[in-house]
């Protein structure tokens, strides 16, 4: 099964990240490379821009993809989308310099709004039946309506400052995206497939949570499982030659802290906190 990934900028890195806490490792690197082998001998990546990735999914050059959920609907092709992978959040949204006069998205009938998205700008005002005219840019978008090539633009922003900075302002949001995990339609059941999304599926399940471990006196077991939060209740083993019992938990990293100042004053000793890569629930 081959996995098309995006082979640079802010996407690359951490998909390589994941593909690893996720057990496929890449052999030999991921740079400079159009293919890279993985651990998995039934499973290959193929390096690609980001952009070219849901054509690339649905046209059958790979299985399953990695990127964008603006670049899905950019590309408007049938895929299957398994998978919010969490990271790479940004939005698409509709700005205008702040100083103009245009103050909602119905003030540009008639008007000229530049984009490096055609596909996700156009079906956006046809939606709301509004006569736009769409320009295609392929970078600087934030710069045309200053140079007069429109009226508005619609671009991607994660904090708003290269916005703020060119003195435009939002007028919509468009659209929501972030880095999701997409599949060839009839691939999606597969059973390969399914462990893939289930491993990448893990690695996020795992995000922000901590495996925390102690010894607790048997005595003392109710009052320590009352204290810890987390994912059900915790497991509780027998401890050979004690009278104490081992007690397991998964919490989040955010409850750590004052978890292990409660149970230690119900009488845990021996307290371990350790990170989870993966965690199948």
């Amino acid at each position: 099964m081959r996995i098309a990934v995006p082979n640079k900028g802010r996407l690359h890195d951490p998909t390589i990240d994941l593909l690893e806490r996720a057990g496929l490792h890449v052999v030999d690197g991921a740079d400079r490379k159009l293919y890279a082998d993985t651990v998995d001998p039934d499973v290959t990546l193929l390096f690609a821009r980001a952009a070219d990735i849901p054509e690339y999914v649905a046209d059958g050059a790979a299985d399953l993809g990695v990127t964008g959920y603006d670049q899905v609907c950019e590309a408007g092709v049938d895929v299957a989308d398994l998978l919010d992978l969490g990271y790479g959040s940004c939005r698409l949204v509709l700005a205008a310099p702040e100083d103009g006069d245009i103050e909602t998205p119905f003030d540009l009938d008639g008007r000229t709004v530049a984009t490096e998205f055609p596909t996700i700008t156009r079906n956006y005002f046809d939606e709301r039946n509004i006569d736009a005219d769409i320009v295609e840019v392929t970078g600087a978008t934030e710069l045309t309506p200053h140079v007069d090539m429109a009226d508005a633009i619609v671009d991607i922003t994660s904090t708003g400052t290269t916005l703020k900075v060119n003195r435009l302002a939002i007028i919509d949001e468009v659209l929501k995206s972030s880095v999701r995990l997409i599949a060839r339609p009839d691939v999606a059941d597969d059973e390969k497939t399914e462990q893939i999304r289930m491993a990448f599926d893990s690695v996020i399940a795992a995000e922000g949570k901590r495996y925390l471990m102690m010894n607790v006196p048997e005595s003392n077991l109710d009052a320590v499982r009352e204290v810890i939060p987390g994912m059900g209740g915790p497991t509780v083993m027998d401890i050979a030659g004690s009278d104490k019992l081992a007690v397991h938990a998964v919490v989040d990293e955010r409850d750590v802290f004052e978890t292990i100042n409660e149970v230690k004053g119900e009488g845990a000793s021996d307290i371990l906190v350790t990170e989870i890569e993966r965690l199948v629930e």
